[in-house]
């Protein structure tokens, strides 16, 4: 007999347009982990933040996930428009592509990144780079909660910062 708790328990991904669809069904906010194939950071955030129990529950229970290939040749509609990568190459598809329009729509110029958008599928804020479990925490809870919202200044952000009390486990 296999113990529950050694199944692993992995973050339940969406493609963009179903996290979209989703949504329009039972309002939540999204994560987008625009991430490359290149990229060693994106491996390390699979790897160590995304397979991290508590990410994977707040995750699941909080948020539509979507892994997005920032430089795949993925076709993906939001706010009324077509995004793809018509200077995609096959030949490159372990190595580096050219931009995908939804990347460059979000403004993302550094991988990863992980864009949070509301539960109307605006976009709260794109944050940059590597995070452990409990960098994560800090944004997961802060834009589900709608904190953020109340952040008006840095003074007011750093407050909220030096507050903030991590509760997952490392």
């Amino acid at each position: 007999m296999v113990s529950t708790a050694a199944i692993a328990q992995e973050i339940n991904w969406m493609t963009f347009e179903e996290a979209i669809a989703a949504q329009k069904q039972n309002p939540r906010h999204i994560m987008v982990d625009m991430y490359t194939n290149w990229c060693g950071p994106c491996k390390m955030l699979d790897k160590n933040t995304f397979q991290n129990k508590d990410v994977v529950k707040y995750v699941n229970e909080n948020f539509y996930a979507v892994k997005f290939n920032a430089e795949g040749n993925d076709v993906v509609s939001y706010k009324g428009q077509t995004f793809s990568n018509p200077n995609y190459k096959e030949a490159l598809k372990n190595r580096r592509n050219s931009s995908h329009q939804l990347a460059r729509y979000f403004k993302i110029n550094a991988y990863p990144t992980i864009v949070y958008l509301d539960k109307q599928g605006e976009v709260i804020a794109p944050i940059k780079g590597y995070q452990k479990p409990q960098q994560i925490e800090f944004y997961l809870k802060m834009f589900n909660s709608g904190d953020y919202k109340k952040l008006k200044d840095q003074q007011s952000f750093n407050d909220y910062s030096k507050a903030f009390k991590p509760e997952f486990e490392m």
